[in-house]
């Protein structure tokens, strides 16, 4: 992303000042703010090792070239990703994620930055050494959480991060090994769930008296967010299972469906289908799943391959085995098919020779191909697409076509995406639709309660967390994990003790990020005003909101869900639509903007008190 701040906040990609749409994606076009504003980010720093070293080797033209190819390497990595490229360093990168643009996903982006800029450092190391007799190593480190972001000064020196966790990023790169990847604690738990790690060191920092704890970054893979991590039982979705126990019924008998599960980040979709396939499984019934993943939504076929790769029970084997197994599962296909399958499942011979047609040829054969297997299946298979909301074009379409023929054999199919999804997967005719609603009280309350545990230290503060939650289960589940991080917690997962009578109940970090990213889709108007409602309260009138000078764009924040009407008079009044929406708006502002605006709220409410009207404070 430039330093303009103009970026895709779908797929996060740079574009020219003058966009209206992504050029990738097709989305609308927002310019994040340029004021500065906290953010939930991930800083990488690459650096060269021994670069005195190379400059006195090679002479300062050779160490330019050499620099200047590795910068668009990395910088063309950072990019991929989502990434900001804040500074180049002389010998390096500074690169941030979550800025402009906030990532709910920003530390395995910068995980995945960070292993492909050292695959990038290795191809030119090689080049190097060829021509210079040298050796080239780059260091990298991570590290994650809260800083001001926005341009520097007058804005000449473009858009940057500040704070003391770029600085602890910039430690990790000095500890990092030449070619390796080191994390901080702090994007070691972000990605703890994605990431293959090792083992915990304890290193030494300039400027921490203490040993720090820092991980070598192994490696990404596959696992979905949450695995790994213990599940708390089901609560409340009683009539929800019931539902999609009976379409699973019927699947089973022949009779298949397409389930859409609807609801905002955290409301317990995932949970819900995890219910569901392991239901399946004691049936003896397939599960087979896919998820879309924001930092992949640009790669064609991403998902629908990852599917087909479960389902042909292809993954893992090497290219000659698997391609035996998919000739077993489609032995009456026509050849030719079977190489165009190959090829999407990345499992295709070199030397085989591939149809040459167009892409929407090449698609309708492949859907032929597959719907004609699914038709041919006998025994019953559950299907499942997580996270529709950010599925790559060419796997929606592909999806799309699979799913007109599942009534029609032993499948259910359930596909999971938040409300703003309106895409092809949530228009598939005669598909079932469950909206997740937030837990009730009692139900969150029951949640809570498994978490903490029963001792009487933790009843109040179980309180305040269901009332932070409210009703979302994902959310007091981060916040109780953020508290045992914290050491106000103390103990283990059903048996916590609370440290202090009292305790500041914060937005954790992955909560941050998620409703950051929301906010941060938003245009400029919108986002400025749901800014400005944060400081006045929970509910708000468009009265003291013009006070402030600001236009109201609440149509907009209605349709997104961030905040609902909740009074329909001459004098409309709106509350958010949730307590974590608002602490992170208002907590996403500089101390100093918020002080303005409480300031001229005051005087705005104080001169109301007066005339009985408001106008705009001085």
């Amino acid at each position: 992303m430039t330093a303009t701040g103009l970026a895709c906040s779908s797929c996060g990609i740079e574009l020219p000042q003058n966009a209206k749409f992504c050029s990738e994606c097709g989305a609308a076009v927002s310019t994040a703010a340029k004021s500065a504003e906290y953010k939930q980010v991930t800083v990488l720093f690459a650096d060269v090792v021994h670069s005195m070293d190379i400059a006195a080797a090679v002479g300062p033209e050779r160490l330019r070239e050499i620099m200047a190819d590795l910068a668009d390497r990395c910088a063309a990595v950072v990019q991929r990703y989502g990434g900001t490229v804040a500074q180049f360093t002389g010998d390096g990168i500074m690169a941030v994620f979550g800025a402009p643009v906030a990532l709910e996903d920003h530390a395995v982006r910068a995980c995945l930055a960070a292993l492909g800029i050292q695959k990038e450092a290795k191809r030119l190391a090689a080049e190097v050494q060829d021509r210079d007799g040298i050796d080239l190593w780059l260091r990298v480190g991570l590290n994650s959480g809260q800083v001001i972001a926005g341009e520097i000064g007058s804005g000449s020196f473009g858009y940057t991060a500040i704070g003391e966790q770029v600085g602890m990023a910039q430690r990790m790169e000095s500890v990092a090994p030449p070619g390796g990847v080191m994390l901080s604690a702090s994007t070691a738990r972000l990605v703890d769930s994605s990431a293959a790690l090792g083992e915990a060191e304890l290193v030494q920092i300039k400027g921490a008296d203490e040993p720090v704890r820092a991980h070598r970054l192994l490696g990404i893979g596959d696992r979905h967010r949450g695995v790994g991590r213990a599940q708390s039982n089901l609560v409340g979705r009683r009539w929800e299972m019931s539902a999609v126990e009976g379409l699973l019924d019927r699947a089973i008998d022949g009779h298949g469906a397409v389930v859409g599960v609807v609801g905002p980040a955290g409301i317990g979709k995932s949970r819900l289908v995890r219910e569901v396939a392991a239901l399946a499984r004691q049936r003896s019934v397939d599960v087979f799943t896919t998820f879309c993943e924001s930092h992949a939504s640009q790669l064609p076929f991403h998902a629908v391959a990852r599917l087909l790769r479960a389902a042909t029970e292809v993954e893992g084997l090497g290219a000659q085995a698997a391609r035996d197994r998919l000739r077993d599962r489609v032995s009456a296909a026509d050849p030719e098919d079977v190489l165009l399958l190959d090829d999407l499942l990345g499992i295709g011979d070199p030397d085989a020779v591939l149809p040459r047609i167009d892409p929407d040829a090449r698609r309708r054969r492949l859907t032929a191909l597959v719907n004609a297997a699914s038709l041919a299946r006998e025994t019953p298979a559950v299907y499942v697409v997580e996270d529709a909301h950010w599925i790559d074009v060419v796997s929606e379409s592909m999806l799309a076509d699979f799913l007109m023929v599942i009534p029609q054999t032993p499948s259910l199919v359930l596909v999971t995406y938040r409300p703003e999804y309106e895409g092809a997967l949530s228009r598939v005719h005669g598909a079932q639709t469950i909206a997740l609603a937030p837990l009730s009280n009692p139900e969150i309350a029951s949640l809570i309660g498994e978490l903490l545990g029963p001792d009487p230290s933790i009843s109040r503060l179980g309180q305040t967390i269901a009332q932070r939650a409210a009703g979302n289960p994902f959310f007091a589940e981060e916040i109780v994990r953020e508290l045992a991080e914290r050491g106000v917690l103390q103990g283990k997962r059903g048996a916590y003790l609370s440290t202090a009578e009292a305790a500041d109940v914060n937005v954790p970090a992955t909560l941050q990020a998620t409703i950051a990213s929301r906010i941060d889709r938003l245009d400029s108007k919108a986002k400025r005003t749901l800014s400005a409602a944060a400081v006045i309260g929970s509910r708000f009138g468009l009265d003291l909101l013009t006070s402030l000078g600001v236009e109201p764009a609440v149509a907009d924040l209605v349709a997104a869900e961030l905040i609902d009407q909740v009074k329909f008079t001459r004098q409309p009044e709106y509350v958010f639509h949730h307590p974590l929406i608002r602490a992170v708006a208002y907590e996403a502002q500089l101390k100093s903007d918020r002080a303005e605006l409480h300031r001229r709220a005051a005087a705005a409410i104080e001169q109301q008190s007066r005339t009985g009207s408001t106008r705009m404070p001085p």
